[in-house]
């Protein structure tokens, strides 16, 4: 495939990347509740979700790494909305389940946990400074790591916050961030020196809808039959979840705006309030001695997440829209090219 076709094969996947993702879903919901066996593709959600961060960070300059470090109120911003401001929310809406524990547990393992992995994908998708969001994913996993439990314990009076593990959350680190962020610096270093590299870095950015696509088939699929065991007892965790996302998109964008960020930044802060790591508290979910219904909350969500993120893709940039010189600024660069 020459690089024009290349070119507009990407142009194609990422102008129908929403319907591409929601077909995908529903895929392997289908897949899922229809083969037995689709259970044991579990195993390759982390190792799909490595390979596609991987593509990602590929696109990512290694300055606005370094950049997004240094970025201070970002950061703090980052912490306010993902610590105080969605903590605040999820205690309102857990209310509604407080009467099932197992159900009550799952909404708090996933809605406190602010997503590290595949929003770098989406807000990248979504024109979103992923960078800075890349920059602060030890900061949030620490932080995670350190808060869940007090969390827990305010919103259960104590039954479950002894449980927490820090084993998911540094297995997420090293084997969903660090590694893929090392095999991605090392690829663009030799780039400059061999070509295969060079073809290797190129295609990072025209591979990331086909790889968002697996994983999200992957996903869908392993996940089906556990969701469908649990039946009409996690119908009130749909729109619960859906009223969170679409609260923490608009608080994310309300927050960037007032914390006087640029639009990218913003983009990000929205993506990051709007997503959880649902994948990383999952082996949490499924080592409490009610896994059934805890583990079948959290993977509820990520249902429910990744459907509306495949919108999310479009509407956070409508609702935070570059500045009308630096877009068609950029319409221009592009159209000489």
């Amino acid at each position: 495939m020459d690089s024009m076709a290349g070119i507009r094969l990407r142009d194609a996947l990422e102008r129908h990347q929403i319907s591409l993702c929601l077909a995908a879903l529903a895929a392997g919901f289908l897949a899922g509740a229809a083969l037995p066996g689709a259970s044991a593709l579990q195993a390759l959600i982390n190792p799909a979700i490595a390979l596609l961060l991987y593509a990602t960070f590929l696109a990512v300059p290694f300055t606005r790494i370094r950049a997004g470090l240094l970025d201070l109120r970002f950061l703090g911003l980052l912490l306010l909305l993902n610590f105080v401001l969605v903590p605040a929310l999820v205690f309102v809406l857990s209310r509604f389940v407080a009467h099932d524990a197992a159900l009550l547990t799952g909404v708090l393992l996933v809605l406190l946990a602010p997503c590290v992995d595949y929003v770098i994908v989406f807000s990248a998708l979504g024109g979103a400074d992923h960078g800075k969001l890349l920059a602060a994913t030890p900061l949030l996993m620490i932080a995670q790591l350190l808060l869940l439990p007090p969390f827990l314990w305010l919103f259960t009076s104590g039954s479950v916050a002894g449980l927490i593990e820090p084993g998911p959350f540094l297995e997420a680190l090293v084997f969903l961030i660090l590694l893929p962020l090392a095999a991605a610096a090392a690829t663009q270093l030799l780039a400059g020196r061999r070509p295969a590299f060079r073809a290797l870095a190129a295609a990072g950015n025209a591979s990331m809808v086909p790889l968002m696509l697996v994983v999200l088939f992957t996903v869908a699929a392993s996940q089906a039959r556990r969701v469908l065991e649990e039946g009409l007892s996690l119908a009130w965790l749909v729109p619960l979840y859906a009223v969170f996302l679409a609260v923490m998109v608009l608080a994310g964008a309300f927050t960037g705006r007032a914390g006087g960020l640029d639009y990218g930044s913003a983009r990000a802060l929205a993506f990051s309030g709007a997503t959880r790591n649902s994948l990383v508290v999952l082996p949490l979910a499924l080592a409490l001695p009610d896994a059934g219904g805890t583990a079948a909350a959290v993977v509820t969500q990520t249902f429910v997440e990744l459907a509306g993120m495949a919108l999310c893709i479009r509407f956070i940039p409508q609702l935070l829209p570059r500045p009308a010189g630096r877009a068609a600024g950029e319409s221009n660069r592009r159209n000489r090219r």
